[in-house]
Protein backbone atom coordinates (compact mmCIF):
# COMPACT_ATOMS: atom_id res chain seq x y z
CA UNK A 1 0.00 0.00 0.00
CA UNK A 2 1.52 3.45 -0.89
CA UNK A 3 -0.45 6.52 0.03
CA UNK A 4 -1.56 10.26 -1.47
CA UNK A 5 -1.98 13.32 -0.15
CA UNK A 6 -5.39 14.45 0.72
CA UNK A 7 -6.36 16.92 -1.75
CA UNK A 8 -4.23 19.98 -0.98
CA UNK A 9 -3.84 18.80 2.65
CA UNK A 10 -0.86 17.05 4.86
CA UNK A 11 -3.10 14.25 5.50
CA UNK A 12 -2.04 10.99 3.86
CA UNK A 13 -4.67 8.36 2.72
CA UNK A 14 -3.77 4.71 1.20
CA UNK A 15 -4.74 4.64 -2.68
CA UNK A 16 -7.51 2.62 -2.00
CA UNK A 17 -10.72 3.67 0.63
CA UNK A 18 -12.67 0.97 1.98
CA UNK A 19 -16.72 1.79 1.28
CA UNK A 20 -18.90 0.23 4.07
CA UNK A 21 -22.72 0.80 2.47
CA UNK A 22 -22.18 -3.43 2.92
CA UNK A 23 -22.03 -3.21 6.45
CA UNK A 24 -25.58 -4.39 7.84
CA UNK A 25 -27.66 -5.60 6.54
CA UNK A 26 -30.85 -3.31 6.76
CA UNK A 27 -31.03 -2.95 3.01
CA UNK A 28 -31.48 -6.41 2.06
CA UNK A 29 -27.76 -7.17 0.99
CA UNK A 30 -24.36 -6.37 2.84
CA UNK A 31 -22.90 -8.10 5.68
CA UNK A 32 -23.05 -8.93 9.54
CA UNK A 33 -21.20 -7.60 12.12
CA UNK A 34 -18.69 -10.69 11.93
CA UNK A 35 -18.00 -10.75 7.96
CA UNK A 36 -17.92 -6.73 8.43
CA UNK A 37 -15.30 -7.13 10.80
CA UNK A 38 -13.47 -9.31 8.73
CA UNK A 39 -13.48 -6.98 5.90
CA UNK A 40 -12.25 -4.65 7.93
CA UNK A 41 -9.28 -6.00 9.41
CA UNK A 42 -8.48 -7.81 5.73
CA UNK A 43 -8.19 -3.40 4.71
CA UNK A 44 -6.19 -2.66 7.70
CA UNK A 45 -3.86 -5.60 7.56
CA UNK A 46 -2.97 -4.54 3.73
CA UNK A 47 -1.94 -1.03 4.77
CA UNK A 48 -5.22 0.74 4.19
CA UNK A 49 -6.41 3.38 6.78
CA UNK A 50 -9.02 5.51 4.55
CA UNK A 51 -12.54 4.34 5.46
CA UNK A 52 -16.11 5.75 3.83
CA UNK A 53 -19.56 5.56 5.40
CA UNK A 54 -22.23 7.94 5.27
CA UNK A 55 -25.01 8.31 8.43
CA UNK A 56 -27.69 6.96 6.22
CA UNK A 57 -25.76 3.78 5.26
CA UNK A 58 -27.73 1.09 6.77
CA UNK A 59 -29.90 3.06 8.38
CA UNK A 60 -27.52 3.56 10.27
CA UNK A 61 -25.62 0.69 11.07
CA UNK A 62 -22.82 1.28 8.69
CA UNK A 63 -21.27 4.01 11.28
CA UNK A 64 -22.59 2.09 14.34
CA UNK A 65 -20.11 -1.38 13.19
CA UNK A 66 -17.36 1.25 12.63
CA UNK A 67 -18.03 2.67 15.96
CA UNK A 68 -17.02 -0.67 16.82
CA UNK A 69 -14.62 -1.36 15.16
CA UNK A 70 -12.40 1.48 15.02
CA UNK A 71 -11.80 2.24 18.76
CA UNK A 72 -8.20 0.74 19.10
CA UNK A 73 -7.11 2.55 15.59
CA UNK A 74 -8.88 5.35 16.09
CA UNK A 75 -5.67 7.75 15.41
CA UNK A 76 -4.38 5.76 12.48
CA UNK A 77 -7.62 6.24 10.62
CA UNK A 78 -8.79 8.24 7.95
CA UNK A 79 -12.75 8.44 8.93
CA UNK A 80 -15.16 9.61 6.43
CA UNK A 81 -18.81 10.15 7.06
CA UNK A 82 -21.49 12.35 4.99
CA UNK A 83 -24.92 14.08 5.43
CA UNK A 84 -28.19 15.16 3.03
CA UNK A 85 -30.30 11.93 3.09
CA UNK A 86 -32.61 11.92 4.84
CA UNK A 87 -32.79 10.49 8.74
CA UNK A 88 -36.87 10.59 8.91
CA UNK A 89 -39.13 10.77 6.51
CA UNK A 90 -41.79 13.70 6.22
CA UNK A 91 -39.65 15.56 8.47
CA UNK A 92 -38.65 19.00 6.71
CA UNK A 93 -35.06 19.57 8.62
CA UNK A 94 -34.23 15.87 8.83
CA UNK A 95 -33.06 15.94 5.31
CA UNK A 96 -30.95 18.19 2.84
CA UNK A 97 -27.47 20.54 2.73
CA UNK A 98 -29.02 22.93 5.20
CA UNK A 99 -26.87 24.07 8.51
CA UNK A 100 -29.42 22.83 10.42
CA UNK A 101 -29.54 19.65 8.92
CA UNK A 102 -25.29 20.07 8.93
CA UNK A 103 -25.18 20.12 12.66
CA UNK A 104 -28.02 17.47 13.17
CA UNK A 105 -25.67 14.89 11.36
CA UNK A 106 -22.67 15.64 12.65
CA UNK A 107 -23.74 15.25 16.41
CA UNK A 108 -25.91 12.00 15.44
CA UNK A 109 -22.88 10.61 13.21
CA UNK A 110 -20.23 11.70 16.29
CA UNK A 111 -22.52 9.36 18.52
CA UNK A 112 -23.00 6.70 16.49
CA UNK A 113 -19.30 5.80 15.19
CA UNK A 114 -18.37 7.04 19.09
CA UNK A 115 -15.70 9.27 18.32
CA UNK A 116 -14.77 13.02 19.26
CA UNK A 117 -14.33 14.06 15.44
CA UNK A 118 -14.70 13.11 12.09
CA UNK A 119 -11.97 13.64 9.77
CA UNK A 120 -13.44 13.89 6.44
CA UNK A 121 -17.25 15.20 6.36
CA UNK A 122 -18.97 15.22 3.14
CA UNK A 123 -21.83 17.16 2.10
CA UNK A 124 -23.10 13.93 0.57
CA UNK A 125 -25.66 15.36 -2.62
CA UNK A 126 -26.31 18.55 -3.92
CA UNK A 127 -29.83 19.42 -3.23
CA UNK A 128 -30.14 22.11 -5.30
CA UNK A 129 -32.23 25.12 -2.37
CA UNK A 130 -29.25 25.57 0.24
CA UNK A 131 -27.37 29.07 -0.75
CA UNK A 132 -23.25 28.00 -1.02
CA UNK A 133 -22.37 30.83 1.92
CA UNK A 134 -24.74 28.81 4.21
CA UNK A 135 -22.93 25.41 3.10
CA UNK A 136 -19.28 26.61 3.39
CA UNK A 137 -19.88 28.72 6.68
CA UNK A 138 -21.07 25.83 8.26
CA UNK A 139 -18.20 23.50 7.20
CA UNK A 140 -16.00 26.51 8.98
CA UNK A 141 -17.66 26.65 12.00
CA UNK A 142 -17.27 22.44 12.42
CA UNK A 143 -13.78 22.62 11.31
CA UNK A 144 -13.15 25.32 13.91
CA UNK A 145 -14.71 23.27 16.69
CA UNK A 146 -13.16 20.51 16.39
CA UNK A 147 -15.65 18.17 15.43
CA UNK A 148 -14.78 17.64 11.61
CA UNK A 149 -10.79 18.26 10.10
CA UNK A 150 -11.56 18.33 6.48
CA UNK A 151 -14.73 19.16 4.12
CA UNK A 152 -15.17 17.34 1.01
CA UNK A 153 -18.63 16.91 -1.40
CA UNK A 154 -20.43 14.56 -3.36
CA UNK A 155 -22.57 14.39 -6.19
CA UNK A 156 -22.31 17.95 -7.03
CA UNK A 157 -22.53 19.32 -10.16
CA UNK A 158 -18.65 20.76 -11.28
CA UNK A 159 -19.44 24.18 -11.46
CA UNK A 160 -21.13 24.59 -7.97
CA UNK A 161 -18.02 22.65 -6.46
CA UNK A 162 -16.56 25.55 -7.94
CA UNK A 163 -18.54 28.43 -7.04
CA UNK A 164 -17.92 27.26 -3.76
CA UNK A 165 -14.04 26.59 -3.02
CA UNK A 166 -13.61 30.09 -4.93
CA UNK A 167 -15.90 32.06 -2.59
CA UNK A 168 -13.88 29.78 0.79
CA UNK A 169 -10.82 30.94 -0.37
CA UNK A 170 -11.26 34.47 -0.67
CA UNK A 171 -13.19 34.12 2.71
CA UNK A 172 -10.42 32.18 4.29
CA UNK A 173 -13.19 29.55 5.21
CA UNK A 174 -11.96 26.17 4.99
CA UNK A 175 -12.38 24.23 1.13
CA UNK A 176 -13.53 21.34 -0.42
CA UNK A 177 -10.70 19.05 -0.63
CA UNK A 178 -12.04 15.82 -1.75
CA UNK A 179 -14.79 15.38 -4.39
CA UNK A 180 -16.85 11.97 -4.67
CA UNK A 181 -18.05 11.15 -7.76
CA UNK A 182 -19.49 8.29 -9.60
CA UNK A 183 -16.74 6.84 -11.95
CA UNK A 184 -15.66 3.61 -13.88
CA UNK A 185 -14.87 2.49 -17.10
CA UNK A 186 -18.97 2.44 -17.57
CA UNK A 187 -19.14 6.03 -16.18
CA UNK A 188 -17.13 8.50 -17.73
CA UNK A 189 -18.85 11.54 -17.96
CA UNK A 190 -17.24 12.84 -14.87
CA UNK A 191 -13.92 13.38 -17.35
CA UNK A 192 -16.07 16.64 -18.76
CA UNK A 193 -15.85 18.77 -15.76
CA UNK A 194 -16.07 17.12 -12.41
CA UNK A 195 -12.04 15.86 -12.71
CA UNK A 196 -10.95 18.81 -14.33
CA UNK A 197 -12.38 20.78 -11.53
CA UNK A 198 -10.65 18.73 -8.83
CA UNK A 199 -7.31 19.52 -10.96
CA UNK A 200 -7.94 23.08 -11.01
CA UNK A 201 -8.35 22.91 -7.04
CA UNK A 202 -6.18 20.28 -6.32
CA UNK A 203 -9.04 18.29 -4.75
CA UNK A 204 -8.35 14.31 -4.23
CA UNK A 205 -10.80 12.35 -6.63
CA UNK A 206 -12.55 9.60 -4.66
CA UNK A 207 -14.49 7.29 -6.96
CA UNK A 208 -17.44 5.09 -5.98
CA UNK A 209 -18.85 2.53 -8.11
CA UNK A 210 -15.46 2.00 -9.85
CA UNK A 211 -16.75 -1.56 -10.86
CA UNK A 212 -20.51 -0.46 -12.13
CA UNK A 213 -22.24 -2.57 -9.66
CA UNK A 214 -20.39 -5.11 -9.99
CA UNK A 215 -20.71 -5.30 -14.07
CA UNK A 216 -17.20 -4.77 -14.37
CA UNK A 217 -16.31 -7.77 -12.41
CA UNK A 218 -17.16 -10.33 -15.72
CA UNK A 219 -19.35 -11.91 -13.96
CA UNK A 220 -22.49 -10.53 -16.20
CA UNK A 221 -20.51 -12.03 -19.20
CA UNK A 222 -20.04 -15.39 -17.87
CA UNK A 223 -22.08 -17.85 -18.80
CA UNK A 224 -24.98 -18.29 -16.26
CA UNK A 225 -25.29 -21.28 -14.48
CA UNK A 226 -29.06 -21.12 -15.06
CA UNK A 227 -31.44 -19.34 -16.33
CA UNK A 228 -32.90 -17.94 -13.20
CA UNK A 229 -29.02 -16.13 -12.17
CA UNK A 230 -29.18 -14.67 -15.87
CA UNK A 231 -32.20 -13.05 -15.08
CA UNK A 232 -31.39 -12.32 -11.32
CA UNK A 233 -28.16 -9.98 -13.12
CA UNK A 234 -30.47 -8.38 -15.90
CA UNK A 235 -33.06 -7.05 -13.33
CA UNK A 236 -29.91 -6.12 -10.61
CA UNK A 237 -27.70 -3.85 -12.86
CA UNK A 238 -28.89 -0.52 -13.92
CA UNK A 239 -26.17 -0.78 -16.35
CA UNK A 240 -27.48 -4.28 -18.34
CA UNK A 241 -26.87 -2.07 -22.00
CA UNK A 242 -24.98 -3.52 -24.94
CA UNK A 243 -22.69 -0.83 -24.86
CA UNK A 244 -21.92 -2.07 -20.85
CA UNK A 245 -21.57 -5.20 -21.77
CA UNK A 246 -19.15 -4.71 -24.62
CA UNK A 247 -17.06 -2.56 -22.14
CA UNK A 248 -17.02 -5.36 -19.44
CA UNK A 249 -16.41 -8.22 -22.44
CA UNK A 250 -13.24 -6.12 -23.02
CA UNK A 251 -12.05 -6.07 -19.56
CA UNK A 252 -12.64 -9.80 -19.16
CA UNK A 253 -10.51 -10.04 -22.17
CA UNK A 254 -7.80 -7.86 -21.08
CA UNK A 255 -7.82 -10.24 -17.39
CA UNK A 256 -7.98 -13.18 -19.06
CA UNK A 257 -4.47 -12.35 -21.49
CA UNK A 258 -3.18 -11.13 -17.78
CA UNK A 259 -3.95 -13.75 -15.52
CA UNK A 260 -5.72 -11.00 -13.56
CA UNK A 261 -9.17 -11.07 -12.36
CA UNK A 262 -11.57 -8.38 -14.22
CA UNK A 263 -12.21 -6.65 -11.10
CA UNK A 264 -8.00 -5.95 -10.93
CA UNK A 265 -7.96 -4.55 -14.20
CA UNK A 266 -11.06 -2.25 -14.05
CA UNK A 267 -9.53 -0.77 -11.09
CA UNK A 268 -5.76 -0.50 -12.59
CA UNK A 269 -7.12 1.09 -15.43
CA UNK A 270 -8.89 4.16 -13.43
CA UNK A 271 -5.77 4.41 -11.12
CA UNK A 272 -3.70 4.41 -14.10
CA UNK A 273 -6.24 6.84 -15.84
CA UNK A 274 -6.08 9.60 -13.47
CA UNK A 275 -2.76 8.50 -10.70
CA UNK A 276 -4.90 10.87 -8.08
CA UNK A 277 -7.98 8.95 -8.28
CA UNK A 278 -8.90 7.13 -5.35
CA UNK A 279 -11.47 3.95 -5.77
CA UNK A 280 -13.83 3.34 -2.97
CA UNK A 281 -14.26 -0.51 -2.81
CA UNK A 282 -17.15 -2.12 -1.28
CA UNK A 283 -17.67 -5.72 -0.66
CA UNK A 284 -20.20 -8.14 1.16
CA UNK A 285 -16.72 -10.71 2.14
CA UNK A 286 -13.31 -9.95 2.75
CA UNK A 287 -12.05 -12.50 -0.10
CA UNK A 288 -13.59 -9.93 -2.24
CA UNK A 289 -11.64 -7.31 -0.69
CA UNK A 290 -7.95 -9.06 -1.07
CA UNK A 291 -9.15 -9.83 -4.64
CA UNK A 292 -10.13 -5.60 -5.36
CA UNK A 293 -6.63 -4.61 -3.44
CA UNK A 294 -4.71 -7.04 -5.70
CA UNK A 295 -5.16 -4.11 -8.13
CA UNK A 296 -2.16 -2.37 -6.39
CA UNK A 297 0.24 -4.54 -8.04
CA UNK A 298 -0.66 -4.39 -11.63
CA UNK A 299 0.36 -2.30 -14.13
CA UNK A 300 -1.70 -1.93 -17.63
CA UNK A 301 0.20 -2.13 -21.00
CA UNK A 302 -0.56 1.11 -23.30
CA UNK A 303 -2.08 -1.33 -25.69
CA UNK A 304 -4.20 -2.58 -22.98
CA UNK A 305 -5.20 1.01 -21.84
CA UNK A 306 -5.62 1.89 -25.50
CA UNK A 307 -7.90 -0.99 -25.96
CA UNK A 308 -9.81 -0.37 -22.54
CA UNK A 309 -10.07 3.62 -23.13
CA UNK A 310 -11.22 3.54 -26.98
CA UNK A 311 -13.94 1.06 -25.99
CA UNK A 312 -15.26 3.11 -23.06
CA UNK A 313 -15.06 6.62 -24.64
CA UNK A 314 -17.79 8.99 -23.93
CA UNK A 315 -18.14 12.09 -26.38
CA UNK A 316 -16.92 15.42 -24.12
CA UNK A 317 -19.34 17.63 -25.94
CA UNK A 318 -19.43 21.74 -26.32
CA UNK A 319 -16.88 23.60 -25.72
CA UNK A 320 -14.72 20.94 -25.75
CA UNK A 321 -14.86 19.35 -28.83
CA UNK A 322 -15.07 22.80 -30.14
CA UNK A 323 -11.63 23.48 -28.51
CA UNK A 324 -10.18 20.41 -29.96
CA UNK A 325 -10.68 20.82 -33.34
CA UNK A 326 -7.68 21.87 -35.60
CA UNK A 327 -9.21 24.83 -37.03
CA UNK A 328 -9.80 26.50 -33.33
CA UNK A 329 -6.70 25.31 -32.38
CA UNK A 330 -4.96 27.23 -35.46
CA UNK A 331 -6.94 30.12 -34.79
CA UNK A 332 -6.35 30.30 -30.58
CA UNK A 333 -2.28 29.64 -31.30
CA UNK A 334 -1.25 31.41 -34.82
CA UNK A 335 0.32 27.66 -35.47
CA UNK A 336 2.18 26.88 -32.44
CA UNK A 337 0.01 24.99 -30.58
CA UNK A 338 2.10 21.89 -31.13
CA UNK A 339 5.45 23.71 -29.53
CA UNK A 340 3.71 24.88 -26.10
CA UNK A 341 4.35 23.37 -23.05
CA UNK A 342 1.43 23.50 -21.64
CA UNK A 343 1.45 21.93 -17.45
CA UNK A 344 -2.29 22.93 -17.08
CA UNK A 345 -3.55 20.41 -19.64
Amino acid sequence: MHYQLLGPTGCRVSEICLGTMTFGEEWGYGSDFAESKRMFDTFLEAGGNFIDTANRYTEGTSEKFLGELIQSERENLVLATKYTLFTQRNKANHSGNSRKNMVQAVEASLKRLKTDYIDLFYLHMWDRTTPVEEIMRGFDDLVRSGKIIYPGISDTPAWTVAQANTMAQLRAWSPFVAYQLEYSLIQRTAEREMIPASKAFDMSVLAWSPLSSGLLTGKYNLPPTDTSQSKRLKETSLNYTERNLKIAQAVLEVAQESSFSATQVALAWMRQKYPRTIPIIGARRAEQITESLGCLTIQLSEEQMKKLDDISAVEMGFPHDFLNRPSVKEASFGGLYENLINHRQ
